[in-house]
């Protein structure tokens, strides 16, 4: 794909939403650095569902130590892999304590330390917390990236750094959050909705979707 696709493409992006936002729901850092680390495998909608009873009562690295091991798993439980990510919370917010006084870390390289952060996560943490340039690859970028040629690659390693080289600048600090809606709600895994598709006509992928046929 070339520059000049890929500059309306993003453009196109902008102009529907201008300024995308996570659809996990947060108020802190902190609380954005556990709904992500439990968003693995997970929805958005079933994490925001047990963060709802969950920040009210506990939303700071303190009070969830407080809160204790099994007491956190009866919030969380709803959402899978619950047992290991409940032991992870626990784990990174002791250190969150002990090591950075109840603040979330503001690098990678601190971030990823962190028990059941990977590079992902702590992508999403300096973007959408902090505000700075970083790709957060999920299995959403990962197929529209690849599906429209916009930024192709065999693992998330190297579609990230491409799309950090291809998508232009000025749009580089949300490209993430339309790169995700997109492939949430338009490029689906499955059926894509390519009729539907603010830019199909840009889009390099050979076997479109034809709209549904007329009941």
């Amino acid at each position: 794909m070339n520059a000049a696709k890929r500059l309306e493409i993003f453009t196109r992006f902008r102009a529907a939403n201008p300024k995308p936002v996570t659809e996990l729901e947060y108020s802190s850092p902190f609380e954005l650095l556990i709904a992500v680390l439990l968003s693995a495998q997970a929805t958005d909608v079933g994490v925001n569902k047990a963060t709802r009873l969950l920040y009210p009562v506990a939303n700071t690295p303190a009070a969830i130590l407080a809160l204790g091991l099994d007491e956190l798993k009866g919030y969380i439980q709803t959402i899978g892999l619950y047992p290991t990510k409940a032991k992870n919370v626990i784990a990174t917010c002791r250190i969150l304590v002990e090591q950075y006084g109840g603040e979330v870390p503001r690098t990678r390289e601190q971030l990823v330390e962190l028990p059941g952060v990977g590079r992902k996560t702590a992508n999403v943490v300096l973007n959408t917390a902090f505000g700075e340039v970083a790709m957060a690859v999920d299995t959403h970028i990962f197929r529209v990236s690849n599906r429209t040629g916009i930024a192709p690659g065999k693992n998330v390693d190297i579609v990230e750094q491409k799309l950090l080289k291809f998508v232009p600048k000025e749009f580089l600090l949300d490209a993430h959050h339309w790169l995700i809606l997109h492939g949430r709600y338009t490029c689906t895994a499955r059926k894509p909705q390519c009729w539907n598709c603010m830019i199909a006509d840009l889009c390099e992928y050979r076997d479109k979707t034809p709209a549904p046929a007329e009941l």
